[in-house]
């Protein structure tokens, strides 16, 4: 397991208002704010959709297809990300007029991923459309948008993966990670980019006078912001600027009881309040319970919950995404204890040193887990992972987590560059992708991921490091207020974490995994309650000891009583 090392962020010093609070003033300093305004949340510094390459292109097809009562057909992603980005879709087109829309999210264990020719021949047995959108996916797809194409139906992606050599001939192209793309932010989610689509296609619609020839109010495209900031968060992509303001919209939508019966459902199914509801919550207890739709079964029962206005309903779908995350629970803590076995047992010879990266297979591994699986090994050994599960007798499916300082997606492209043969398909982000291979291949491909690690990783990336923001003199309740008010936080703008020593004066274990802790300042003029998730106590653990820990402070909810406590990440004898 990898060391953890404790470092202090560098803090890029500004003149702020007063009305900052000193704490945020510092934390805002490290993660690279460098104007005030840079933290302005409306909706108004938004940058237009106009700066989209392919835009104009893509809202001129849709308004034929409005215009001409086409048949239109969303194909979605099964992630999040992708369920979100189809309501947003799906909602924003019946709004501005549409009567034949339609959705068909692929099948992870039938059909893959993105718009495959599989998908295209179901879309035609189902009901030939005129037009296929894609949302979170498509951007690989050049034998699927082919035989759309053949098929003479009309195609639009739009997507943020990261585009390979050669893109599909889709009528029209929309995401802001093609090259030399103008617009300013190449992080928007899936959801992120298919509302923008849907901003310049309002604002043509308007433009063309639309609304005013039917006679029709133009729709706000604001109420579909809790959609976006739930698939944003999910998807965990960079919170710059635009991310954040998409979020923080979102989020106060949601926490003002103004958001989609789908999500009120699945908020009230997690145990969380509308009103008090973080980012944190919509990625780890919100987005989860709608993930596990696409991991288990189908993300169709997920989209529905997004897409329907009855609460009754919602209430119930809900229920059944719950239900199908806890049996992901299961499954992956199975997955879990065999992967920990696995690297226990496993030998290199001729190595003095843990291997730059991780394959992992077993034939029991649920496809639909396996992301999950290499992200826990992933924080266990701090190396690149790829875990394996079997597709079928033929093929192997991969799903890879990177470290900071190594862009997955690249080191991917390099095994395919040199070793034209050994992967099926590939794609996905600096952090996150997705890969599938032929069962004979997996040696074969271990080794040419390590010589390619070797050339891409340094020592440094592979410390484990442990970025605080300094220390803190008050942890009571005004405090994490104002630390979680401060947000949105999230990949890219991370919550703020401290660090300090303490010393123990009681600890217990909770739900036979946690920590839970009782603690006092040095000085003994202060007691603090503390947990520290999937954390036993370390041997010479016991009261009267000093420990220094990293943390983050955080609001308590508990019985309707409101208290701070501090959510450790990081916990070392002293």
């Amino acid at each position: 397991m990898a060391e953890k090392v404790l470092k202090q962020r560098p803090v890029h010093e500004l003149e702020w208002p007063e009305a900052i609070h000193p704490i945020l003033r510092r934390v805002y300093g490290a993660r690279g704010i460098k104007a005030p305004d840079e933290l302005d949340y409306t909706l108004e510094r938004l940058p237009s959709p106009w700066l989209l390459s392919n835009i104009k292109v893509a809202v001129t097809l849709l308004m034929e297809a409005l215009a001409r009562g086409w048949r239109i057909l969303v194909v979605a992603d099964f992630d999040a990300d992708g369920a979100t980005s189809c309501a947003v879709a799906v909602r924003a087109l019946r709004l501005m007029g549409a009567h034949e829309v339609d959705y068909l999210v692929p099948n992870r264990f039938i059909h893959g991923y993105g718009l495959t020719p599989a998908i295209v021949a179901e879309a035609i047995a189902r009901g030939q459309p005129d037009l296929i959108i894609t949302v979170d996916n498509g951007i690989s797809s050049l034998d699927g948008v082919q035989a759309a194409r053949a098929a003479d139906i009309r195609v639009l992606i739009t997507d943020h993966h990261l585009p390979g050599v050669s893109l599909p001939a889709a009528n029209a192209i929309v995401n802001p990670n093609l090259p030399n793309d103008p617009f300013p932010s190449s992080c928007l989610a899936g959801v992120g980019v298919i509302f923008y689509v849907m901003l310049a296609l309002r604002a043509y619609l308007r433009e063309q006078g639309w609304f005013t020839r039917r006679d029709e109010q133009e729709p706000a495209l604001a109420p579909l912001l809790d959609l976006v900031a739930l698939g944003t968060v999910a998807d965990v992509v960079p919170l710059d600027q635009i991310n954040r303001i998409l979020v923080a919209q979102g989020l106060a939508r949601i926490r003002q009881s103004r958001c989609c019966a789908g999500i009120q459902a699945l908020v009230a199914c997690a145990r969380r309040s509308l009103e008090t509801l973080t980012t944190s919550d919509l990625g780890f207890a919100v987005g989860p319970r709608l993930n596990a739709a696409g991991r288990l079964e189908d993300m169709s029962l997920g989209i529905a919950c997004l897409l329907t206005d009855s609460l009754e309903l919602a209430q119930q779908q809900a229920n059944q995404l719950d239900g199908l995350n806890r049996e992901r629970r299961e499954i992956e803590s199975t997955m879990q204890e065999q992967a920990v076995t696995h690297l226990e047992n496993l030998v290199f010879p001729g190595e003095e040193r843990a291997p730059l990266g991780y394959c992992l297979f077993d034939e029991s591994w649920h496809q639909g887990v396996i992301g999950l699986l290499a992200a826990r090994i992933r924080e266990r050994v701090y190396r690149p992972v790829i875990a394996f599960a079997p597709h079928d007798s033929e093929e192997l499916k991969g799903s890879a987590r990177s470290i900071p300082g190594l862009h997955i997606r690249d080191a991917l492209d390099r095994v395919a560059t040199c070793y034209p043969d050994l992967l099926t398909k590939f794609g996905g982000h600096a952090m996150a992708a997705g890969l599938s291979l032929r069962r004979g291949h997996l040696e074969p491909f271990r080794v040419a991921f390590l010589e390619v690690l070797e050339t891409l990783l340094d020592k440094e990336a592979l410390e484990d490091v442990i970025l605080s923001d300094g220390s803190l003199e008050r942890w009571d309740l005004e405090m994490a207020e104002t630390l979680r008010n401060g947000g949105p936080w999230g990949q890219g703008f991370p919550e703020p974490l401290f660090d300090g020593v303490f010393r123990v004066a009681g600890f217990r274990i909770v739900a036979e995994a946690h920590l839970k802790l009782t603690l006092t300042t040095l000085d003994g003029r202060q007691q603090l309650e503390g947990i520290a998730f999937r954390c036993l106590p370390p041997d010479g653990f016991a009261p009267g000891i000093k420990i220094r820990l990293a943390y983050r402070l955080d609001v308590n909810i508990y019985r309707g009583s409101r208290t701070a406590q501090l959510m450790v990440e990081h916990l070392e004898l002293i």
